[in-house]
């Protein structure tokens, strides 16, 4: 294979690190590059070390690039970087709802040529009317929440929008393995608890939620699942979860993550049902799969357990008027980005690069529909084949580089 050109070091560790563990990213953008050129790219996405990565194969191969993060888990050096290196980046890790909402709509105001979403915010706003550049082609959205919000809309987008998270390559890699790896990791981060003996019960055995129960599982955690699908909670069962409602497994939860993506999860008459003590860890993209001021108004105080230097509590712990007390982690917000380094490199190196690929679809002209649609099979196909290979050939190498060495 031939060796593929490498960024030079941006002054960022992690970004850096990043980036030397990226090969499908950067062979995916390397074989494209005549699609970015001149490009102005608009974003909202996590502005962590793997998304900067992308932005800086996008700005190398002369694209624009205007960014915001996602509510909450922007890591400000990460801001800072790009914005030296020449992209232009909105807003900080500390804003709130309202201040997210302007954010994206400066990026709208940038008029973009190509926008790439992470929960449907910009592409429901150009669909919905919001003024766009004459030169506009389309857009990609990266989650389950932004793909169910787009087909949702009353007015379908007139342009394409290639929903990645319709990739089974992304479901399969990033969702499962990636996100149960990074989802457990944030919750042991953040509470510095042991899994091996606790009573845990992930609620929704989608893609992410799967991959949250076994690796739980794995690690010596007894789940149980929760799962209205009758096709996954035969799955559940099949790889060893206990499945019931959740009346049934609320009152024994200890952990109970929150992999649904859908909102008001827990109504506010299941509270009651809540095991002293449990501890409650967002999964889903928005953070509402608990509606925490319902939670603040049905308990008679609250107190944060953690820094005050934090830019949000880690830990909330929320006391009923019986004496109950439940524990909420990072506000509801994705765990994995907030007390953890997010998805896995690896996972997010096929990630990014599905996007890359579309991204470059789109303005090829191969994506001739409008409103939501699937990664091309193309672009599937190709990816997992490179993948593979990739693989392969590192499994392979490894016993003749030991062998060198003897």
């Amino acid at each position: 294979m031939t060796p593929q050109p490498r960024l030079a070091p941006s002054g960022n560790p992690d970004i850096d690190w990043a980036e030397r563990n990226m090969p499908l990213l950067r062979q995916s953008v390397a074989t494209r590059a005549h699609n970015f050129r001149g490009v102005h790219v608009g974003i909202c996405l996590h502005t962590e070390p793997k998304t900067a990565v992308l932005v800086r194969w996008l700005l190398h191969y002369g694209a624009r690039v205007t960014i915001t993060g996602n509510l909450g888990t922007t890591v400000s050096s990460v801001a800072q970087t790009l914005s030296e290196l020449g992209a232009t980046v909105i807003g900080h890790r500390s804003d709130d709802h309202e201040k997210h909402q302007r954010n994206v709509d400066q990026v709208l105001a940038a008029e973009p040529d190509l926008v790439m979403d992470n929960g449907g915010e910009l592409i429901t706003r150009l669909a919905c009317g919001a003024p766009r550049s004459d030169t506009f082609v389309g857009a990609t959205e990266e989650t389950t929440t932004g793909g169910l919000r787009i087909r949702e809309l009353d007015v379908q987008p007139d342009f394409p929008v290639i929903v990645i998270n319709d990739s089974s390559l992304k479901l399969t890699v990033e969702n499962e393995y990636g996100v149960g790896q990074s989802v457990v990791q944030g919750f042991m981060n953040a509470t510095n608890s042991m899994v091996p003996g606790a009573r845990a019960t992930v609620v929704g055995y989608g893609p992410c939620g799967k991959g949250t129960a076994d690796t739980l599982r794995a690690l010596g955690a007894i789940v149980s699942v929760v799962e209205r699908n009758p096709f996954r909670a035969l799955e559940a069962i099949m790889r060893g979860h206990m499945v019931g409602t959740l009346d049934d497994l609320l009152p024994q939860a200890e952990l109970l993550f929150l992999a649904t993506g859908a909102r008001d999860v827990i109504a506010e008459d299941q509270f009651a049902r809540l095991r002293d003590g449990a501890i409650i860890i967002g999964v889903g993209h928005e953070g509402a799969e608990l509606d925490i001021e319902t939670l603040r108004r049905a308990t008679r105080g609250e107190s944060a357990l953690g820094s005050s230097a934090a830019d949000q509590a880690p830990r909330v712990v929320y006391t009923f008027p019986d004496g109950r007390e439940v524990v909420v982690l990072h506000g509801m917000n994705m765990i994995n980005l907030t007390a953890a380094g997010g998805n896995p490199i690896q996972a997010m190196d096929l990630g990014l690069a599905l996007q890359a690929c579309s991204l470059a679809a789109i303005v090829g002209g191969a994506a001739t529909w409008v409103g939501a649609g699937p990664v091309p099979s193309d672009i599937d196909d190709e990816l997992a084949t490179t993948l593979v290979d990739m693989l392969s050939r590192k499994n392979v190498d490894a016993p003749r580089a030991a062998e060198s060495v003897r």
